[in-house]
């Protein structure tokens, strides 16, 4: 059931939330696409520098605070749509759109390969298929979708231990559906589901049913938002030391107190376990309370990127893949060396790429290219909103 309207603005801090993912996860693909050997492995405790692990664990904010947010956008945007099938339709088309961007668009521009060797299904395929999936489930209370998706993040790592013989029908849709993994569809040409519908959607469905909080006042959701993130973090800390559920890797004494506080929080993303989603989900909420009611030049800025996701995620792979030819070539390198084909995402053979000085260098200035970019694409889409194909993008 569709709620009465309550919602007639945009959320500013639903939008600068967003934002802050947007921008941050740039820094994460930065590392991928212009990275040199010394940023690998960035978890591997065993290898890693403090510097690099803290790059990569605060980009785990990213898909599961994307992902929600949808969710929560998904219910607040229906809240002036008083046609249940208008709604169900339009989610519906938007999820289709979103899979169909995701393994054409958003595919080639990770991986420049126009052979399409590997079909790899990121967060934007994971937002589709949710949204395919709330369609259907839309006419249900709201109590009974936050029902289904926290017994989906609390109960999915039950079964984390179920496999079926490699190659089979049945294992490439327990890996549709339930874990991370790859697959064959051809000679030439793998599927890599890197998220798994069910997890993510326990999380997109959380997402949703956050939505009705937005009709409190501001200072009692801001309140509320607060105590909801302590206590997901408060219970990430308690089963995390339990060491008995919730992940599929125990944290475990390092090498100093601190390399073992790197364990505790190091948790597994693909696909998303318990844990993972308490850690972030918990502190991207209590952000959401920080910023409820926040108004000055920071949110307006940093909301720029947060009003225009789809937008901005399929230019920064773009402008990032650009520059990292740019700076191979001027290092010596020439169009040979570049791999394009299978997950060599245009990396040279041999070597090739910046340090970790040099990543935060090139992700503040794709960042600060983007801003004009995105502030004119907004502002576009606000002021054409008689165009509905604006809408998918």
């Amino acid at each position: 059931m569709i709620a009465k309207p309550v919602l007639k603005q945009r959320i500013i801090s639903v939008d600068f939330v967003r934002g802050i993912v947007m921008i941050i996860m740039a820094l994460d693909h930065c590392r991928d696409l212009l990275g040199d050997d010394s940023t690998t492995n960035p978890t591997n405790l065993q290898t890693t520098t403090v510097a690099l692990f803290f790059t990569r664990w605060i980009t785990h904010l990213c898909a599961p605070t994307f992902v929600f947010l949808s969710g929560t956008s998904a219910y607040l945007s229906m809240q002036n749509q008083t046609d249940v099938i208008a709604a169900r339709n339009f989610l519906f088309k938007r999820g289709m759109w979103l899979v169909f961007v995701n393994f054409t668009i958003n595919n080639f521009a990770i991986f420049f390969d126009i052979h399409f060797s590997v079909l790899f299904s990121q967060v934007i395929a994971a937002i589709g298929f949710g949204f395919i999936i709330l369609s259907v489930l839309i006419k249900l209370p709201v109590k009974i979708i936050a029902l289904l998706g926290l017994i989906i993040i609390f109960g999915h790592d039950l079964f984390t231990g179920i496999s079926f013989a490699k190659g089979s029908f049945a294992e490439m849709i327990w890996t549709l559906f339930m874990k991370a993994g790859f697959f064959q569809l051809s000679a030439n040409t793998s599927l890599v589901m890197s998220y798994p519908i069910i997890p993510w959607l326990g999380i997109m469905l959380a997402g949703f049913s956050f939505g009705p909080l937005y009709s409190f006042p501001s200072e009692k959701r801001k309140k509320l938002f607060l105590q909801i993130g302590f206590c997901a973090i408060i219970l990430f800390t308690i089963i995390r030391f339990s060491n008995l559920y919730g992940d599929p890797f125990q944290w475990s004494t390092q090498k100093t107190k601190f390399f073992s506080f790197l364990s505790f929080i190091n948790v597994s993303k693909y696909p998303p376990s318990l844990l993972f989603a308490l850690m972030t989900l918990g502190i991207s909420i209590v952000i959401l309370s920080v910023v409820e009611g926040m108004q000055n030049k920071i949110t307006r800025l940093v909301s720029v990127y947060g009003k225009v996701p789809l937008f901005y995620w399929l230019l920064h792979w773009f402008i990032i893949h650009f520059l990292a030819i740019a700076i191979f070539l001027s290092q010596g390198y020439h169009w040979n060396d570049f791999q394009f084909g299978g997950f060599g995402m245009g990396h040279p053979k041999n070597g090739g790429g910046l340090s970790l000085l040099g990543l935060y260098l090139a992700w503040a200035a794709v960042v600060i290219f983007l801003f004009p970019i995105s502030k004119w694409y907004g502002n576009y889409k606000s002021a054409h909103k008689e165009n509905k194909w604006l809408k998918y993008l």
